[in-house]
């Protein structure tokens, strides 16, 4: 991690699932993360006890991940050009960052 060429992060919603803008505040901290942009929030089926992202499809230029909490969920777009394994890599980082 460093901060010196951090990404941004774009706030296009005032509602976000609850925890989730901080762990894309730090992963906008790691090299090669351009951008990440908090999406489309909805209701899925089932339920998520804890906050989960996962890495849905890959986008030009980048991932879409879906962040999962109780019975919300919502698109992150993520320009980057990590590839899929370093991406997952830096969201499990930063997802234990929050625990601490």
């Amino acid at each position: 991690m460093n901060k010196p060429n951090s990404g941004r992060l774009v706030w296009n919603h005032s509602t976000h699932i609850p925890g989730l803008i901080p762990i894309l505040d730090r992963l906008t901290s790691y090299t090669g993360i351009q951008t990440i942009t908090p999406a489309v929030i909805g209701r899925a089926k089932g339920h998520s006890p804890r906050l989960q992202l996962k890495i849905s499809v890959p986008i030009l230029g980048g991932f879409k991940i879906i962040a999962r909490a109780g019975k919300t969920f919502q698109e992150v777009f993520i320009l980057t050009n990590l590839s899929q394994g370093e991406l997952e890599e830096a969201i499990a980082i930063a997802m234990k960052l929050k625990l601490k």
